[in-house]
Protein backbone atom coordinates (compact mmCIF):
# COMPACT_ATOMS: atom_id res chain seq x y z
CA UNK A 1 0.00 0.00 0.00
CA UNK A 2 0.94 3.23 -0.38
CA UNK A 3 1.14 5.42 2.32
CA UNK A 4 1.07 9.17 1.38
CA UNK A 5 2.00 12.25 4.65
CA UNK A 6 1.09 15.35 2.50
CA UNK A 7 1.88 18.69 4.19
CA UNK A 8 -0.24 21.69 4.69
CA UNK A 9 1.46 23.86 2.13
CA UNK A 10 0.70 20.89 -0.54
CA UNK A 11 -3.05 20.32 0.45
CA UNK A 12 -3.33 24.23 0.27
CA UNK A 13 -1.67 24.38 -3.16
CA UNK A 14 -3.70 21.63 -4.03
CA UNK A 15 -7.39 23.44 -3.52
CA UNK A 16 -6.45 26.74 -5.56
CA UNK A 17 -5.58 24.96 -7.97
CA UNK A 18 -8.03 24.75 -11.58
CA UNK A 19 -7.54 20.72 -11.99
CA UNK A 20 -7.55 20.89 -8.32
CA UNK A 21 -10.23 17.79 -8.96
CA UNK A 22 -7.95 15.81 -11.03
CA UNK A 23 -5.95 14.87 -8.12
CA UNK A 24 -8.97 15.25 -5.26
CA UNK A 25 -11.07 12.92 -6.76
CA UNK A 26 -8.61 9.99 -7.63
CA UNK A 27 -7.50 10.21 -4.15
CA UNK A 28 -10.77 9.92 -2.43
CA UNK A 29 -11.53 7.22 -5.00
CA UNK A 30 -8.49 4.98 -4.25
CA UNK A 31 -8.70 5.96 -0.83
CA UNK A 32 -11.76 4.20 -0.25
CA UNK A 33 -10.79 1.38 -2.75
CA UNK A 34 -7.77 0.81 0.09
CA UNK A 35 -5.15 1.59 -2.81
CA UNK A 36 -3.19 3.98 -0.57
CA UNK A 37 -3.54 5.54 2.66
CA UNK A 38 -3.52 9.35 4.11
CA UNK A 39 -1.88 9.80 7.27
CA UNK A 40 -2.56 13.14 8.69
CA UNK A 41 -0.71 14.44 11.86
CA UNK A 42 -2.90 16.06 13.91
CA UNK A 43 -1.74 19.57 13.03
CA UNK A 44 -2.18 19.30 9.54
CA UNK A 45 -5.87 19.18 10.56
CA UNK A 46 -5.34 21.88 12.93
CA UNK A 47 -3.27 24.05 10.02
CA UNK A 48 -5.94 23.34 6.91
CA UNK A 49 -8.69 24.34 9.44
CA UNK A 50 -6.84 27.57 10.25
CA UNK A 51 -5.59 28.70 7.04
CA UNK A 52 -8.50 27.87 5.01
CA UNK A 53 -10.32 30.93 5.11
CA UNK A 54 -7.65 32.83 4.52
CA UNK A 55 -6.83 31.22 1.14
CA UNK A 56 -10.38 30.67 0.43
CA UNK A 57 -10.83 34.74 0.18
CA UNK A 58 -7.78 35.09 -1.73
CA UNK A 59 -8.54 32.20 -4.77
CA UNK A 60 -12.34 33.98 -4.53
CA UNK A 61 -10.48 37.50 -4.95
CA UNK A 62 -8.04 36.11 -7.34
CA UNK A 63 -10.99 35.03 -9.36
CA UNK A 64 -13.29 37.79 -9.12
CA UNK A 65 -10.00 40.10 -10.30
CA UNK A 66 -9.30 37.97 -13.95
CA UNK A 67 -13.09 38.58 -14.54
CA UNK A 68 -12.62 42.58 -14.09
CA UNK A 69 -9.50 42.99 -15.88
CA UNK A 70 -11.23 41.06 -18.74
CA UNK A 71 -14.42 43.05 -18.52
CA UNK A 72 -12.50 46.02 -18.77
CA UNK A 73 -10.54 45.13 -21.64
CA UNK A 74 -14.05 44.41 -23.60
CA UNK A 75 -15.80 47.51 -22.25
CA UNK A 76 -12.93 49.46 -23.45
CA UNK A 77 -12.43 48.26 -26.74
CA UNK A 78 -14.84 45.80 -27.49
CA UNK A 79 -18.66 46.10 -29.53
CA UNK A 80 -22.16 45.54 -29.10
CA UNK A 81 -20.78 41.33 -29.32
CA UNK A 82 -18.59 42.34 -26.43
CA UNK A 83 -21.40 43.45 -23.92
CA UNK A 84 -22.94 39.96 -24.65
CA UNK A 85 -19.67 38.82 -23.15
CA UNK A 86 -20.13 40.79 -20.11
CA UNK A 87 -23.03 39.82 -19.37
CA UNK A 88 -22.08 35.88 -19.45
CA UNK A 89 -19.10 36.70 -17.56
CA UNK A 90 -21.34 38.52 -14.36
CA UNK A 91 -23.55 34.77 -14.34
CA UNK A 92 -19.72 32.79 -14.53
CA UNK A 93 -18.50 34.43 -11.45
CA UNK A 94 -20.36 32.71 -8.97
CA UNK A 95 -19.80 29.15 -10.70
CA UNK A 96 -16.25 30.01 -10.84
CA UNK A 97 -16.30 30.71 -7.16
CA UNK A 98 -18.05 27.51 -6.14
CA UNK A 99 -15.75 25.46 -7.85
CA UNK A 100 -12.38 26.96 -6.99
CA UNK A 101 -14.11 26.61 -2.97
CA UNK A 102 -15.30 23.07 -4.20
CA UNK A 103 -11.76 21.77 -3.54
CA UNK A 104 -11.28 22.93 -0.21
CA UNK A 105 -14.21 21.08 1.02
CA UNK A 106 -13.25 18.27 -0.32
CA UNK A 107 -10.07 18.45 0.99
CA UNK A 108 -10.98 18.78 4.54
CA UNK A 109 -13.38 15.76 3.83
CA UNK A 110 -10.59 13.58 2.83
CA UNK A 111 -8.10 14.41 6.04
CA UNK A 112 -11.01 13.72 8.18
CA UNK A 113 -11.53 10.27 6.13
CA UNK A 114 -7.46 9.78 6.37
CA UNK A 115 -5.84 8.24 9.33
CA UNK A 116 -4.97 10.64 12.24
CA UNK A 117 -1.54 10.32 13.73
CA UNK A 118 -1.44 12.30 17.24
CA UNK A 119 2.52 12.78 18.42
CA UNK A 120 3.61 10.73 21.03
CA UNK A 121 6.40 11.33 24.53
CA UNK A 122 8.67 9.91 21.92
CA UNK A 123 8.08 12.39 19.00
CA UNK A 124 8.21 15.46 21.44
CA UNK A 125 12.08 14.23 22.45
CA UNK A 126 12.96 14.17 19.62
CA UNK A 127 11.98 17.30 18.13
CA UNK A 128 13.77 18.39 21.71
CA UNK A 129 16.86 16.32 20.32
CA UNK A 130 16.78 17.71 16.71
CA UNK A 131 16.65 21.03 18.12
CA UNK A 132 19.46 20.78 20.64
CA UNK A 133 21.51 19.53 17.78
CA UNK A 134 20.30 22.27 14.81
CA UNK A 135 19.59 19.64 12.66
CA UNK A 136 16.92 20.57 9.91
CA UNK A 137 13.79 21.65 10.15
CA UNK A 138 15.49 23.05 12.94
CA UNK A 139 18.71 24.58 11.85
CA UNK A 140 17.71 28.11 10.94
CA UNK A 141 16.38 30.84 13.18
CA UNK A 142 12.78 30.49 13.03
CA UNK A 143 10.12 29.15 14.74
CA UNK A 144 9.91 25.35 13.06
CA UNK A 145 8.66 23.18 16.37
CA UNK A 146 5.60 21.93 13.99
CA UNK A 147 7.67 20.58 11.05
CA UNK A 148 10.04 18.86 13.20
CA UNK A 149 7.16 17.27 14.49
CA UNK A 150 5.41 16.47 11.19
CA UNK A 151 9.34 14.62 10.03
CA UNK A 152 9.17 13.00 13.47
CA UNK A 153 5.12 11.21 12.83
CA UNK A 154 6.81 10.77 9.49
CA UNK A 155 9.68 8.70 10.44
CA UNK A 156 7.40 6.96 13.19
CA UNK A 157 5.19 5.83 10.86
CA UNK A 158 7.97 4.44 8.60
CA UNK A 159 9.65 2.50 11.40
CA UNK A 160 6.36 0.48 12.47
CA UNK A 161 6.63 -1.05 9.31
CA UNK A 162 9.30 -3.73 10.18
CA UNK A 163 8.70 -5.88 7.06
CA UNK A 164 9.32 -2.62 5.05
CA UNK A 165 6.31 -3.91 2.77
CA UNK A 166 4.49 -0.68 2.23
CA UNK A 167 5.48 2.46 0.27
CA UNK A 168 5.62 5.94 2.35
CA UNK A 169 5.87 9.43 0.74
CA UNK A 170 6.52 12.88 2.68
CA UNK A 171 5.08 15.70 0.41
CA UNK A 172 6.06 18.93 0.84
CA UNK A 173 6.72 22.94 -0.83
CA UNK A 174 8.20 23.78 1.93
CA UNK A 175 11.98 23.86 0.84
CA UNK A 176 13.73 25.96 3.24
CA UNK A 177 12.74 23.63 6.61
CA UNK A 178 12.73 20.16 3.91
CA UNK A 179 14.64 20.31 0.74
CA UNK A 180 18.75 20.73 0.26
CA UNK A 181 19.73 24.39 1.18
CA UNK A 182 20.04 26.63 -2.06
CA UNK A 183 19.90 23.12 -4.46
CA UNK A 184 17.68 20.92 -5.79
CA UNK A 185 14.00 21.47 -4.18
CA UNK A 186 13.08 17.97 -5.15
CA UNK A 187 16.08 16.38 -2.71
CA UNK A 188 15.75 16.30 0.94
CA UNK A 189 18.21 18.37 3.57
CA UNK A 190 21.40 16.43 4.31
CA UNK A 191 20.20 16.24 7.98
CA UNK A 192 16.98 13.97 6.16
CA UNK A 193 18.74 11.74 3.60
CA UNK A 194 18.57 8.81 5.72
CA UNK A 195 14.92 8.93 6.49
CA UNK A 196 14.77 8.44 2.42
CA UNK A 197 17.59 6.27 2.01
CA UNK A 198 15.71 3.06 2.53
CA UNK A 199 13.79 1.75 -1.06
CA UNK A 200 9.94 2.48 0.46
CA UNK A 201 10.32 5.93 1.64
CA UNK A 202 10.22 8.95 -0.84
CA UNK A 203 10.67 12.94 -0.79
CA UNK A 204 8.22 14.51 -2.70
CA UNK A 205 8.30 18.12 -3.82
CA UNK A 206 5.13 19.88 -4.53
CA UNK A 207 1.73 19.21 -6.09
CA UNK A 208 3.54 18.57 -9.64
CA UNK A 209 6.07 16.00 -7.61
CA UNK A 210 2.81 13.92 -6.52
CA UNK A 211 0.98 13.78 -8.89
CA UNK A 212 3.77 12.27 -10.76
CA UNK A 213 4.21 9.79 -8.12
CA UNK A 214 0.70 8.66 -7.90
CA UNK A 215 0.76 8.03 -11.81
CA UNK A 216 4.33 5.93 -11.32
CA UNK A 217 3.64 4.06 -8.16
CA UNK A 218 -0.63 3.28 -9.07
CA UNK A 219 -0.46 3.65 -12.72
CA UNK A 220 -3.42 3.16 -14.64
CA UNK A 221 -5.26 3.09 -10.89
CA UNK A 222 -4.63 7.01 -10.91
CA UNK A 223 -4.03 8.15 -14.26
CA UNK A 224 -7.71 6.40 -15.45
CA UNK A 225 -9.50 8.26 -12.42
CA UNK A 226 -7.76 11.93 -13.61
CA UNK A 227 -8.33 11.57 -16.80
CA UNK A 228 -12.33 10.66 -16.02
CA UNK A 229 -12.58 13.48 -13.93
CA UNK A 230 -10.97 15.66 -17.13
CA UNK A 231 -13.49 14.32 -19.47
CA UNK A 232 -16.51 14.96 -17.33
CA UNK A 233 -15.45 18.58 -16.80
CA UNK A 234 -14.58 18.99 -20.49
CA UNK A 235 -18.10 17.60 -21.65
CA UNK A 236 -20.54 18.62 -18.92
CA UNK A 237 -19.87 22.92 -18.82
CA UNK A 238 -21.83 25.15 -17.12
CA UNK A 239 -24.72 26.16 -18.99
CA UNK A 240 -24.89 29.77 -20.46
CA UNK A 241 -26.36 32.76 -19.90
CA UNK A 242 -27.91 32.41 -22.99
CA UNK A 243 -29.09 28.94 -22.81
CA UNK A 244 -31.21 29.76 -19.44
CA UNK A 245 -32.60 32.86 -21.02
CA UNK A 246 -34.05 30.56 -24.20
CA UNK A 247 -35.12 27.49 -21.94
CA UNK A 248 -36.57 30.26 -19.45
CA UNK A 249 -38.56 31.73 -22.51
CA UNK A 250 -39.75 28.60 -23.64
CA UNK A 251 -41.43 27.66 -20.01
CA UNK A 252 -42.78 31.06 -19.69
CA UNK A 253 -44.52 30.66 -23.48
CA UNK A 254 -45.84 27.53 -22.63
CA UNK A 255 -47.51 27.96 -19.17
CA UNK A 256 -48.90 31.47 -20.10
CA UNK A 257 -50.29 29.36 -23.56
CA UNK A 258 -51.86 26.75 -21.28
CA UNK A 259 -53.14 29.14 -18.42
CA UNK A 260 -54.43 30.88 -21.64
CA UNK A 261 -56.71 28.25 -22.97
CA UNK A 262 -58.00 27.71 -19.57
CA UNK A 263 -59.59 30.97 -18.55
CA UNK A 264 -60.79 30.85 -22.24
CA UNK A 265 -64.50 29.64 -21.45
CA UNK A 266 -64.22 31.50 -18.00
CA UNK A 267 -66.56 34.69 -18.00
CA UNK A 268 -64.27 37.80 -18.27
CA UNK A 269 -66.66 41.04 -18.29
CA UNK A 270 -65.31 43.42 -19.63
CA UNK A 271 -62.36 42.67 -21.59
CA UNK A 272 -62.17 44.86 -24.69
CA UNK A 273 -62.04 43.33 -28.08
CA UNK A 274 -58.62 44.46 -28.60
CA UNK A 275 -56.98 42.37 -25.71
CA UNK A 276 -59.09 39.50 -27.29
CA UNK A 277 -56.94 39.92 -30.18
CA UNK A 278 -53.89 40.65 -28.86
CA UNK A 279 -54.36 37.41 -26.61
CA UNK A 280 -55.16 35.92 -29.80
CA UNK A 281 -52.22 37.09 -31.49
CA UNK A 282 -50.26 36.00 -28.53
CA UNK A 283 -51.17 32.03 -29.22
CA UNK A 284 -50.33 32.21 -32.48
CA UNK A 285 -46.86 33.28 -32.37
CA UNK A 286 -46.61 30.52 -29.69
CA UNK A 287 -48.44 28.01 -31.84
CA UNK A 288 -45.97 29.20 -34.62
CA UNK A 289 -42.77 28.52 -32.50
CA UNK A 290 -43.65 25.50 -31.02
CA UNK A 291 -44.92 22.06 -32.09
CA UNK A 292 -48.42 21.04 -31.11
CA UNK A 293 -47.55 18.06 -28.83
CA UNK A 294 -45.24 20.18 -27.15
CA UNK A 295 -48.45 22.44 -25.65
CA UNK A 296 -51.05 22.68 -23.34
CA UNK A 297 -53.25 20.94 -23.03
CA UNK A 298 -50.84 18.16 -21.44
CA UNK A 299 -51.06 15.44 -18.68
CA UNK A 300 -50.89 16.71 -14.74
CA UNK A 301 -47.78 15.11 -14.62
CA UNK A 302 -46.28 16.87 -18.05
CA UNK A 303 -48.16 20.26 -16.66
CA UNK A 304 -46.39 20.15 -13.06
CA UNK A 305 -43.21 19.41 -14.39
CA UNK A 306 -43.07 22.44 -17.15
CA UNK A 307 -43.77 24.35 -13.88
CA UNK A 308 -40.64 22.78 -11.94
CA UNK A 309 -38.33 23.77 -14.94
CA UNK A 310 -39.64 27.73 -14.94
CA UNK A 311 -39.68 27.98 -11.08
CA UNK A 312 -35.93 26.15 -11.21
CA UNK A 313 -34.75 28.63 -13.95
CA UNK A 314 -36.26 31.62 -12.78
CA UNK A 315 -34.27 30.64 -8.84
CA UNK A 316 -30.97 30.64 -11.32
CA UNK A 317 -31.59 34.05 -13.08
CA UNK A 318 -32.18 35.26 -8.90
CA UNK A 319 -35.97 35.38 -9.08
CA UNK A 320 -37.82 33.09 -5.21
CA UNK A 321 -38.34 30.00 -5.36
CA UNK A 322 -42.15 29.27 -6.66
CA UNK A 323 -42.02 32.79 -8.54
CA UNK A 324 -44.59 31.22 -11.28
CA UNK A 325 -46.56 34.66 -12.05
CA UNK A 326 -46.87 34.50 -16.31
Amino acid sequence: MLRLLIDTSVWLNIAKRRDGQQIIVPLRVLLHQKKLEILVPALILDEFDRNRPRAEAATTQSVKERFRLLRQDLQDYGDDEAQKWIAEMVHQIPHASARSLQNFSEISELLRRGTLLEPNTENYAAVVQRGLEKKAPLHQDKNSVADALLIEQYTSALSADKEGRDEYVFVTSNYTDFSIPKGDRRKPHPDLTELFEPGNSHYIYDVDGLVNLLGEKLGSDYLDEAEEVDFIQSEMPTRSLADILTAHEEYFDKIWYGRSLMHEDEARPGISESLKNTILAARRRVEEKYAPEELPPVNDWEWGFMHGKLSALRWVLGDEWDFLDT
